[in-house]
C-alpha cells in the first residue's frame, strides 16, 4: 500500500519506527530469505546428482502428463533454468502448462510470442511457436541464455538493464532493487513490429509489463502472467480490464503451490 503525504498513524501508545530502520530489517530479511533458498537449492541439486548417480532416480524425467511423479523428479533441479529446460515445461504451474498447450493447438497460423524473463519457458516456446523475443535484465543470466539459445534461429534474446536513477520511472517493488529504473526494460515490446499471439510476464516491473504489453496482443491472444497470487500483481490485473483466467497447484521445482494467470481480451 502506498503511504500518503502525510504518512501512516502510529497505533495510540504505540512508538513509531524511524523509515531507515523498518527499510534496514526489510532488507535484512530479504538477504536472510535469498541465502535460505540458496542453501535449500544447493541441497536438493546435490541430493538429486547423488540419487542419480545411485541408480535411485533415473537420467530421464517421468511424462509430463505424470504431473506428480515429474513434480517430484523436478525438485532435484530447482533454481536451474537449464535444468528445468530439460524437463521440457517452463516454469509455470502445471495446469497453467496444459492450458497454453491446448491454446497452442487450437491456434491457426504462426505463432509470435514476447517474453519478459527468459529461462526455461524460452526453451519451451522456441519448440512450439514460430517466434520468441525475448527480453532478460539481468547481464549474467542473459549472456548465459544467449550461448545457449544460439542455434535457435527463431528466437531473438535481447538484455537491457536497468539504469541507475533517484526518481525511475518504472520501478521493482522487488527486494535489493530500489534506485533503479525498468522503463527501457518495460518499453522494449516497442521496438518490434507488429502484434503477439502470447506475452509471457515472468521478469521484473510486472505490473508495467502487462500496461505496457496488453495492447499489442493480437486478437484472440494470451497473455502468461506467473506468481499472480502476489497481492501487486493481482490488483494490476484487476486493474487491466482484462479476463484473467487462473491455474493454482503445482509448479516443476517448487515444493509449494503457486498460481499462474492466463489473461484475454474482455
Amino acid at each position: 500500500m502506498w503511504k500518503t503525504s502525510l504518512g501512516p498513524r502510529p497505533l495510540p501508545g504505540v512508538a513509531e519506527v524511524p523509515d531507515d530502520v523498518t527499510k534496514g530489517e526489510t532488507v535484512l530479511a530479504g538477504q536472510a530469505l535469498g541465502k535460505a533458498k540458496t542453501v535449500y537449492a544447493t541441497t536438493l541439486q546435490g541430493a538429486g546428482k547423488a540419487l542419480t548417480a545411485a541408480h535411485v532416480i533415473g537420467d530421464t524425467p517421468p511424462p509430463v502428463t505424470q504431473t506428480a511423479r515429474h513434480w517430484a523428479y523436478s525438485l532435484f533441479r530447482v533454481h536451474d533454468s537449464l535444468a528445468i529446460a530439460e524437463l521440457d515445461v517452463p516454469w509455470w504451474t502445471y495446469r497453467a502448462i496444459d492450458a497454453v498447450k491446448l491454446w497452442l493447438a487450437a491456434h491457426d497460423g504462426p505463432v509470435r510470442v514476447y517474453e519478459y524473463g527468459s529461462g526455461a519457458s524460452t526453451f519451451w516456446l522456441s519448440r512450439r511457436c514460430d517466434e520468441v523475443h525475448s527480453v532478460e535484465h539481468h547481464r549474467g543470466f542473459g549472456e548465459m541464455m544467449a550461448g545457449e539459445l544460439a542455434g535457435q534461429a527463431n528466437v531473438s534474446l535481447r538484455i537491457i538493464e536497468p539504469t541507475t536513477s533517484r526518481s525511475p520511472r518504472v520501478g521493482s517493488q522487488k527486494e535489493g532493487h530500489g534506485g533503479l529504473d525498468f522503463y527501457d526494460y518495460v518499453h522494449s515490446i516497442d521496438d518490434v513490429a507488429g502484434d503477439f499471439d502470447i506475452v509471457v510476464i515472468d521478469g521484473r516491473a510486472r505490473e508495467a509489463c502487462l500496461e505496457a504489453s496488453r495492447h499489442r496482443l493480437a486478437r484472440g491472444g494470451i497473455i502468461v502472467y506467473d506468481n499472480s497470487l502476489r497481492r501487486r500483481y493481482r490488483l494490476a490485473i484487476e486493474g487491466s480490464g482484462m479476463v484473467a483466467h487462473r491455474y493454482r497447484g503445482l509448479t516443476p521445482t517448487l515444493p509449494y503451490p503457486d498460481q499462474t494467470s492466463l489473461l484475454t481480451a474482455p
